[in-house]
């Protein structure tokens, strides 16, 4: 009898535990750890800078009318999205004599959506598009998230119904302010991060930002990534080519709790040695995710403890959850210059402790900041 009442009791306590752990479970979105989490190739025509007027009737240096500069490629996100297509971006062109202008500049997305199932990868479905125009403001730089609702071509996520998924479509909105490219404008900014148990800090005499003005990401791919509203700064440092910032801020509705999500960190320009004739350097990434809440790591913390400030800046601590893994770029350069006509892009992202919610927000605002992105 004793035996029986301890195997019920025994029974009973690991039932209830087990369902505890799914009520704290309940509402939460579970992380991963995994290499390639954002992988794939893209190549970019710079065709505004290779194909330039010819007629005289245009200011000095512009492209051609109807050039475009395109970005083609093919990336998987979280191993079951897939995003392929182009995005397109044209310049302002304003006559010579009088200033007229004759072409707005503006973004272009055409965008095929796809998702895997996550029990067999080989499975895939088209489910829709994200496309829609981009007008950009050439007096502020802003580009105007809904402004492509004017020319009735508004940037939205469209998705279509498969089984049992309903049809839905959701526009983006918000501003993004992309970079000044005056000299004047630039500021001095000092970039503090928790490493290990200490704050470490570099200071940046000119940096740019790219800002990011209540931007709203449309949900989607599929229906459990929701919209979400972005605000902050992804600052260009124009001596080093490196983008840092001081808090990117998400913010947006997973199963009924609100949630922020703060990204902190930098995303580094390493060029290759022979740059000048292979074209080849990378963006080496160090993006974090709500690093001022998480506890102080002192075991890890030691493995910094000799590093310079700006050195402990850069390094990668994997006991927070963050992004790393780098971009790589092959470009072929101008002739007689070191501007790029044409790149060879290859992305190879890995998480650490993210969601797929956390990474398929970042890879959107990635892609909408795409032209300032790949400026040179």
């Amino acid at each position: 009898m004793k035996l029986v009442s301890w195997l019920r009791l025994a029974v009973g306590c690991t039932l209830a535990l087990v369902c505890f752990t799914a009520g704290q479970l309940r509402g939460q979105e579970q992380t991963l750890t995994e290499q390639g989490v954002i992988a794939g190739t893209m190549e970019i025509d710079f065709k505004t800078r290779t194909e330039l007027d010819s007629t005289g009737t245009y200011t000095e240096g512009s492209s051609a009318l109807g050039a475009k500069d395109t970005y083609a490629f093919k990336l998987s996100v979280a191993k079951t999205t897939e995003f392929s297509g182009k995005i397109t971006r044209q310049p302002d062109l304003f006559t010579k004599i009088i200033r007229s202008q004759k072409q707005k500049a503006e973004l272009s997305f055409d965008i095929g959506l796809a998702v895997r199932n996550p029990t067999n990868l080989d499975e895939k479905r088209n489910v829709g598009k994200w496309v829609g125009t981009v007008p950009i403001n050439a007096t502020t730089g802003a580009y105007e998230i809904t402004g492509g609702a004017i020319l009735d071509s508004p940037l939205r996520i469209a998705i279509d119904a498969v089984n049992k998924q309903p049809s839905f479509t959701d526009k983006f909105g918000g501003k993004l302010i992309g970079k000044s490219k005056k000299e004047d404008n630039l500021a001095s900014y000092t970039y503090k991060r928790l490493v290990g148990n200490k704050t470490v800090e570099i200071k940046v005499a000119k940096v740019d930002p790219m800002k990011f003005v209540d931007l709203e990401l449309a949900k989607g791919p599929a229906g459990n990534y929701p919209r979400t509203t972005v605000n902050g700064r992804l600052d260009f440092d124009y001596e080093t080519g490196n983008w840092l910032t001081d808090g990117i801020r998400f913010r947006y509705n997973f199963n009924g709790k609100d949630v922020e999500d703060i990204v902190t960190g930098s995303v580094k320009w390493v060029e290759d040695d022979n740059r000048k004739t292979n074209g080849k350097g990378e963006y080496q990434f160090n993006l974090r995710w709500n690093e001022a809440k998480q506890a102080p790591q002192t075991t890890e913390a030691a493995a910094f403890d000799k590093l310079s400030d700006e050195d402990a800046f850069f390094a990668v601590d994997d006991s927070l959850p963050c992004m790393t893994g780098k971009i790589a770029y092959e470009d072929k350069f101008i002739s007689g210059g070191e501007t790029p006509a044409s790149s060879k892009v290859t992305y190879a992202l890995n998480a650490n402790k993210l969601t797929k919610t956390q990474i398929v927000n970042f890879f959107k605002l990635w892609l909408v900041g795409i032209g300032p992105i790949n400026d040179e």
